[in-house]
């Protein structure tokens, strides 16, 4: 019988144990924020700016404002919300998903006519939207959308909605209603000015007096695992840095 000494014995099962362990891995923390489509060029530069300030990775869910609200409604585990219309907020707030002491206004957004460089049609104004040329037209879906909602209002605002409702087509979400004009499925689009600037296409800014204002919102939601870094974020987006990048992508200051 072979006799191992003690000492070697324990060096052996020292490193067996060692071996078993498993390095843990560092992570930085992380950030889930729900945002509306219309926010998807400047929120992802200020989520890189934040990030490079904060040990904080941000990762972005963005839809309509109101199917986002109702995925929080149904348990979305997310952290920040940020709507595009202060509504859905108050919405949250009154079945106390939201820490109210966050909520915040924190941009205005706009529309404009959109068509495709490249199109024949002359579309400067709401009223062209009735020329026969013109035979299908995308806004976002009223119904969940605040863009959407805009478009509606402008268009009933100028006495055209009921003659053109044979000619509408709804996108789910703001940036999705551009996608159908970009692909040339329908002539023209009434989208979000912040998305229009990034675009390659024609735009026309629609008169804000045509509808009520996009006032957009932001909160953190009940329950975030992440209450400082959530904290950090709105903060950054309400404060200087944030109205900056906010401001180039069209956006106005909340009033």
């Amino acid at each position: 019988m072979i006799r191992i000494p003690a000492i070697l014995l324990l060096l052996i099962l020292s490193s067996l144990l060692q071996g078993c362990k498993k390095t843990p891995e560092i992570q930085a923390d992380e950030l889930q924020v729900a945002a509306a489509s219309d926010l998807i060029p400047a929120l992802e530069e200020i989520g890189r700016q934040f990030e490079a300030s904060h040990k904080t990775k941000v990762v972005f869910s963005f839809g309509s404002t109101g199917l986002l609200t109702r995925q929080i409604e149904n348990g979305a585990p997310m952290d920040v919300f940020a709507a595009a219309s202060v509504d859905y907020i108050d919405q949250l707030e009154q079945k106390g998903l939201i820490l109210s002491d966050t909520k915040a206004a924190y941009a205005r957004g706009r529309i404009v006519l959109w068509t495709a460089k490249d199109s024949t049609l002359n579309v400067e104004k709401l009223t062209d939207l009735g020329a026969d040329e013109v035979k299908r037209i995308a806004i976002a879906n009223p119904d969940h959308a605040p863009y959407g909602t805009a478009a509606r209002e402008a268009l009933q605002a100028t006495g055209i909605w009921d003659s053109l409702k044979s000619k509408l087509v709804y996108g789910d979400n703001i940036r999705q209603t551009l996608q159908f004009a970009e692909t040339g499925n329908v002539d023209v689009a009434i989208v979000a000015l912040s998305l229009a600037k990034q675009s390659d296409g024609r735009w026309t800014l629609i008169p804000g007096e045509l509808h009520k204002p996009i006032n957009q919102g932001l909160a953190i939601i009940k329950g975030t695992k992440n209450e400082q870094g959530a904290r950090a974020f709105a903060a950054f987006i309400v404060g200087p840095q944030g109205q900056a990048i906010l401001g180039k992508y069209g956006f106005e200051q909340a009033k």
